[in-house]
């Protein structure tokens, strides 16, 4: 009887122990040695902390703030929210076609196995149903939703114009991204612009793009939003008849109209105009003295997205972050219905409040976006985890939050993590990577264990490589 005791006290300790020596030993790699660390893994049933490191310290979190942005959507809009985009005529002008946008980052998105094209091809067969092709037509695309500022002000210049950066708006079409299509057959001169995909009338580059023999893509395209000068640099493959890079549509609502104009063109219809409210939006001092330039009348079409549970699952798996800069205004929205405040402020209100109310401490969270791509994004490790425990445990979406994390080695950012090792499949999780940043957030369940954990590196000295194998391996030692 006492060697089974012992036997049993032997396998107690040594279960608390391992978690400790495995996280010792990742405190102490020589890639982290003047590196900011936060480790906080916790039991999912009790939360109870298992191994902890500077868990309450604030660390830059890159795309793993994508956790929060989700896990807040899923808890204030519900699984089954979706956006619609509404086509209409105007009641005081019935020559006047709206367009009326709710913020659907989905719409002409090459993430869902659809026609890019549905939304136009199916609006304007609605549309030949009720107008009649005799007369003339203007188009006013409603795209205020959000305001116009469209990106976070803390977003680097780096990373302002490209295709992972897009801007977020009342309307939204194709990602808000489109094709640059060069061709680099000639080696002796910069590549050669043939033409951007869609089409974007009046967009000019300055060209800065050199020619490499790797292969990579190493091109990037620079400029603001609604801002058609656009800055390209670095380098792109040498020898290619047609290469593409993307880069951020400077106006997308203005592209919908002008695309939904030609498409009804082609139908038969004479359009004339097409502009969007930005003009008339910040023009008005006031929305209670100056009345918007237009009515909503008969709806003729309406287009309903995909429920959000699969919206927060392309943010997580493929760290999308045109959706997330969406979701992140569809909460400020939620909580703030005026279009003259701002949407990405007041979304990150609401996100603030809404954990306070459950009981987190939200003290540690300084967000500035709804993606990471902040630099200036701030989450300790245990806040990440104190989320995690009520996503699991208590929320009313648990199993749609659960579901939209990626499986390590199978999924999405996650497809090469921890592949081919016993918790293949078993950790469920978000990465994040900016420079001198690598984390990852999420579940791990292996048996018996079934952990929170949240891994948080900044300013790491060694290589990323040397550090996702630290926190591979911390992982296994749990």
């Amino acid at each position: 009887m006492n060697r089974y005791i012992f036997s049993l006290l032997f396998l107690f300790l040594a279960g608390v122990v391992y978690p400790q020596t495995s996280l010792q030993r990742f405190i102490d790699h020589a890639a982290l040695k003047h590196a900011s660390v936060g480790v906080s893994v916790v039991e999912l049933e009790s939360g109870k902390s298992i191994a902890a490191y500077d868990e309450e310290k604030s660390l830059t979190p890159a795309s793993v703030l994508k956790l929060i942005t989700a896990a807040t959507a899923v808890e204030v809009l519900g699984e089954n929210y979706r956006y619609k985009t509404e086509i209409a005529i105007d009641a005081d002008d019935p020559s006047r076609i709206l367009v009326i946008g709710t913020g659907d980052p989905t719409l002409g998105s090459e993430v869902f196995p659809e026609n890019p094209d549905a939304f136009f091809i199916n609006g304007v067969e609605a549309l030949k149903k009720s107008l009649p092709a005799d007369k003339e037509y203007s188009i006013y695309v409603v795209d205020n939703l959000f305001g116009y500022s469209g990106i976070s002000p803390e977003w680097t210049w780096i990373d302002i114009g490209n295709y992972y950066a897009p801007g977020a708006y009342g309307i939204s079409i194709y990602d808000n991204s489109y094709r640059l299509v060069f061709n680099t057959t000639d080696r002796n001169n910069p590549p050669r612009i043939l033409r951007t995909e869609p089409e974007i009338k009046g967009l000019t580059f300055q060209n800065s793009l050199s020619l490499n023999t790797t292969g990579r893509d190493n091109g990037y395209i620079y400029g603001v939003p609604f801002s058609y000068e656009r800055s390209l640099r670095g380098n792109i493959p040498v020898g290619r008849s047609e290469f593409s890079i993307k880069g951020d549509i400077p106006d997308p609502g203005l592209l919908l109209g002008e695309t939904l104009a030609e498409q009804m063109r082609s139908a038969g219809y004479k359009v004339g105009k097409v502009e969007t409210d930005r003009v008339d939006y910040l023009s008005r001092n006031s929305p209670s003295v100056q009345s918007a330039p237009y009515r909503i009348g008969n709806v003729i079409f309406t287009r309903v997205s995909r429920p959000l549970k699969e919206i927060i699952r392309e943010v997580n798996v493929e760290s999308n972050n045109h959706y997330a800069e969406h979701l992140i205004r569809s909460i400020g929205r939620r909580g703030d219905g005026n279009i003259y405040s701002d949407a990405l402020e007041e979304g990150i209100k609401q996100i603030l409040k809404h954990w306070d109310e459950i009981g987190l401490d939200t003290t540690p969270l300084l967000m500035y976006d709804g993606s990471g791509l902040a630099p200036q994004n701030a989450v300790s490790a245990r806040f990440l985890t104190d989320l995690l425990v009520y996503m699991y445990n208590r929320s009313d979406y648990s199993t749609a939050f659960f579901q939209s994390l990626p499986k390590a080695g199978q999924e999405g950012t996650l497809q090469n993590f921890l592949r081919g090792t016993r918790l293949n499949g078993k950790v469920m999780a978000k990465s994040g990577s900016i420079g001198g940043v690598q984390c990852y957030s999420g579940y791990l369940i292996d048996g018996n264990k079934r952990y929170a954990f949240a891994i948080l590196v900044n300013k790491f000295n060694g290589t990323r490589t040397q550090v996702r194998s630290a926190i591979k391996q911390l992982l296994l030692g749990l």
